[in-house]
């Protein structure tokens, strides 16, 4: 396929990636206008106690107005959003998808929505901005970023693989997105953390946007580069000689064994305390959402297809790499709260200036 193609095809998937969002451009600025709009989160007032009601509890929502986006972070709810429209739910799940989370941010803090899918370190930003106004409830997406290598057709008989240890990486040119955004500080961290200077040991090329990366890999017989899901599926489709060398996930996790993460579901406080029940449901029903999507991938890729969220095709493929979870409480605390911390030591305006503290994380101890 010639590269007039691959780029007609990659683009068309530009909007349906979240997070190169996650793990790409994800930072949100902290002089955001929407973000300096927000405000903490309203105490409770007396016509919301039980006691002003005759004793009784007011009843809480039965509608959940969510905000998500288009890539994995949304693939994990696409079996809530279902039997949600099918009315097989005890909640009304009312999700809207959008290509960036700059959308978002301000549904968010203006309570037009209740909760949403967002990176983890814009979850952060927003934290500090709306005064400890919203908490996260959950890890809807681990790492997404990959390293991608190109085998010279010449050599295939070789089978040897040439990419064992991150350290194979040195005195190589390596093509990225993100610069001075999240995939560069976790990249950054990795590589450090192997014993290799990513200004000194090797070259990395950032360059604007993933179909870029792409189109690198296609030109070169032996080219390197870090990409996110569902562009490495894409990539890989159009290029048989294209593999995964490293998973930067599972790279992560041996420097100290905690999780890189890519997406939170956060929940507005004031929300949450006057629906806690509510709020447990959808947490529920979102878990029972990632499982079948994981255990059940041909016929969820039809629902991320019917949802507009990626091409059917792709997410079939790309599905097993996008390690879809959601995880709560201590696991919750425990990985995003290191994940943080590393930003925060590369660039503390990437998580707000400050981290969140304990209280942000719900369900923790």
């Amino acid at each position: 396929m010639n590269i007039k193609k691959i780029f007609a095809l990659i683009t068309a998937l530009v909007l349906c990636v979240a997070m190169l969002a996650a793990c790409g451009n994800t930072e949100a600025e902290p002089d955001t206008p929407a973000a300096d709009n927000a405000e903490a989160a309203p105490e409770n007032t007396p016509e919301n106690t039980p006691e002003e009601n005759g004793g009784e509890t007011p009843a809480e929502a039965d509608t959940i107005k969510i905000a998500s986006l288009k890539g994995p972070t949304t693939i994990g709810m696409v079996k809530l959003m279902d039997d949600s429209d099918n009315g097989l739910t005890s909640v009304k799940y009312d999700v809207q998808i959008f290509g960036t989370a700059d959308e978002i941010v301000g549904l968010l803090v203006n309570g037009d929505i209740d909760a949403a899918n967002i990176p983890a370190n814009l979850a952060s930003v927003l934290y500090k901005k709306t005064e400890g106004g919203i908490s996260a409830v959950g890890i809807n997406t681990l790492g997404v970023l990959y390293v991608l290598a190109a085998s010279d057709p010449d050599s295939a008989e070789n089978t040897e693989e040439p990419y064992k240890t991150i350290e194979d990486l040195k005195g190589k040119t390596v093509y990225s997105t993100g610069k001075g955004t999240t995939p560069e500080y976790v990249f950054n961290y990795i590589l450090r953390a192997n014993g290799l200077d990513p200004e000194k040991d090797l070259t990395i090329e950032y360059l604007s946007e993933a179909t870029e990366v792409a189109a690198k890999m296609a030109e070169s017989a032996d080219a390197i580069a870090v990409l996110p899901q569902p562009y490495v599926t894409v990539a890989m489709t159009q290029n048989e000689n294209l593999r995964i060398v490293f998973d930067l996930t599972e790279e992560w996790s041996k420097i100290d064994g905690t999780q890189l993460v890519t997406g939170v579901t956060v929940v507005r406080n004031d929300f949450l305390e006057a629906n806690p029940n509510t709020v447990k449901t959808f947490m529920s029903d979102f878990a029972a959402s990632v499982e079948y999507v994981n255990a059940n991938v041909d016929e969820a890729a039809a629902l991320v297809g019917k949802y507009d969220i990626v091409a059917e095709g792709v997410a079939k493929k790309a599905i097993p790499y996008c390690n879809l979870v959601f995880m709560t409480g201590e696991e919750l605390k425990a990985n995003v709260s290191a994940y943080l911390d590393v930003l925060y030591g590369s660039d503390p305006t990437s998580v707000g200036g400050e981290l969140p503290g304990d209280e942000f994380y719900y369900g923790a101890d």
